[in-house]
């Protein structure tokens, strides 16, 4: 599957509070846009983040119902968090691509790894055939 994700180097947070980190999170994952101005796409992030700690999906009508959000606002940010990566299908619903944030970002970690080493190899055949 083709993954946009889109990392956002911010400055680490001072605190230690687990919302400031998160939140950190989030934004460097590139779930903060300036159209959300309820921030649901993080809200969501955070309940599937809740969800994987049971193991657990959740269909769209669930997450909507628990956010208080519509069904289209929700499906509209899973979209974006399908297309980058972040969640997967599970069963009938949605889900964390893996079992921890952790593991989440060591996931993505590994898509930017492969991509930037099939650039670098691409750009070295086209740098001999431009005799670079």
């Amino acid at each position: 599957m083709d993954y946009r994700a889109t990392i956002v180097h911010e400055p680490r947070p001072r605190s230690g509070n687990i919302n400031d980190q998160l939140q950190w999170i989030a934004i460097s994952l590139g779930l903060f846009s300036k159209r959300d101005k309820e921030r649901s796409n993080f809200r969501l992030f955070i309940l599937l983040l809740k969800a994987a700690k049971n193991r657990e999906s959740l269909t769209s009508d669930e997450l909507a119902a628990q956010l208080k959000l519509s069904r289209g606002t929700v499906n509209h940010h899973l979209l974006k968090l399908l297309q980058s990566g972040i969640v997967v299908h599970k069963g009938r619903g949605y889900a964390l691509r893996a079992e921890s944030l952790r593991y989440l970002i060591e996931e993505i970690e590994k898509d930017i790894k492969r991509t930037t080493e099939d650039m670098k190899t691409i750009a070295k055949e086209i740098d001999t055939w431009l005799h670079l």
